[in-house]
């Protein structure tokens, strides 16, 4: 094998991962691209917000839902059983709108998640033909309803999700956010991979955002049928495919927006719940897949790491001399192979934080956020299927 070889060898998998993602991403629409005009006979919509202890958010998402620009909505908040005046802040940030119904979620019944048991109690009170779930830590465009509407339209949609813009403010968010949201997508790729989809665990939904018509809803049992278990976006996109139903995906980077963690101890948590508990049922091959599927959480954002992880053990190796490795492998050909690789790594990550509006130069953290978020994701799998949030304990389905 030449030289030459040997490195591209070496290289491979780092250079291929990344363009297979970008191309299985290819041809999933953007919400800018559609018409916001509402059509002059606009359907129901009913926007349900679940909210618990999120006086620091739900005030920002009311007024952005407020200003939306589809005719026919209703907005119904559900708090709960918040402890930090979250119902007062809702209401006062409604103003007496009357589109906007702020209502307490029944006390939690054995078996429930809470974020379910809110969804579904503001799906209860719901009259819309479509439904829109959101997070209270969201925020809305005013043409997001009508651009979702029509692309779900276009895309044939029982359920659309939103790919929108992440903020992140802080060191460590822009070091982890963006690993997370690269293993998701090179697993599960763009709209049109999902909506080809036949088996459940391979498509994927954001919570943040999920629009359907009410009738898809219904069909799949609503959140019933995922009550117990900590991924309830997933698990309802999951239902949907098994039902056979289609499932989308739309990018949203201008629509919608979310600030989904302030600290490094609130990403722990928030992903620590979700990684494994959640992540398991998105394998396939059954019970091997989920058998296997520990070793490939915490191992892919070490994979994604492993070049610059590399590079300064293989200049060492080329400074020093040292004989080929494994008899094959010269140091300078693993220096030249990493550096390549950690090329295309941080080019990757610097495209992808030029594209949310980020400076690209916060690529340089990918290598700690990924070592982070091993770290995080076998803490998740130590854990199991036991998930605590909000000052709640629960055992996941």
């Amino acid at each position: 094998m030449s030289p030459l070889t040997t490195v591209l060898a070496l290289a491979a998998p780092w250079i291929v991962t990344p363009l297979v993602t970008l191309w299985r991403l290819r041809d999933t629409p953007s919400l800018d691209s559609v018409d916001p005009i509402p059509p002059a006979h606009p359907p129901r919509v009913s926007v349900v917000v679940p909210a618990r202890n999120e006086a620091a958010h739900i005030a920002g998402c009311v007024a952005s839902l407020r200003r939306s620009t589809w005719p026919n909505v209703e907005f119904i908040v559900v708090d709960d059983h918040s402890n930090d005046g979250t119902k007062a802040l809702a209401l006062e940030a409604a103003n007496s709108d009357p589109r906007v119904h702020v209502i307490d979620a029944p006390p939690l019944p054995d078996g429930w998640f809470g974020k379910q048991w809110a969804c579904h109690t503001g799906s209860q009170h719901a009259t819309g033909e479509y439904l829109l779930f959101t997070d209270a830590d969201t925020r809305h465009a005013p043409e997001l309803i009508a651009r979702l509407v029509r692309v779900r339209a276009d895309r044939n949609a029982d359920l659309l999700s939103v790919a929108g813009r992440q903020e992140m403010r802080t060191f460590w968010e822009w070091a982890i956010q963006p690993v997370v949201f690269a293993t998701i997508l090179a697993r599960f790729g763009g709209a049109r991979t999902m909506e080809r989809a036949r088996r459940p665990a391979d498509v994927v939904a954001n919570g943040q955002c999920l629009f359907m018509p009410r009738t898809a809803y219904d069909a799949v049992g609503g959140h019933v049928s995922v009550r117990d278990t900590v991924a309830e976006d997933v698990m309802l996109a999951h239902a949907m495919v098994q039902h056979r139903k289609r499932v989308s995906l739309a990018l949203g980077q201008t629509q919608l927006s979310t600030h989904m963690y302030d600290d490094l101890s609130a990403i722990v948590r928030g992903w620590r719940k979700n990684v494994y508990a959640g992540g398991r049922f998105a394998m396939r091959g059954g019970a091997i897949g989920r058998l296997l599927y520990p070793v490939l959480l915490v191992g892919f954002p070490l994979f994604l790491a492993a070049p610059l992880l590399v590079l300064p053990l293989a200049l060492s190796l080329h400074a020093f001399g040292v004989a080929p490795l494994f008899g094959v492998i010269a140091p300078l050909h693993l220096l030249l192979a990493a550096m390549i690789s950690g090329t295309m790594m941080l080019g990757t990550f610097a495209l992808g934080m030029r594209f949310v509006e980020q400076p690209m130069w916060r690529a340089l953290a990918m290598p700690i956020g990924a070592l982070a978020f091993a770290w995080i994701a076998a803490d998740s799998v130590i854990r199991g299927r036991r998930v605590e949030w909000k000052g709640r304990a629960y055992v996941s389905r």
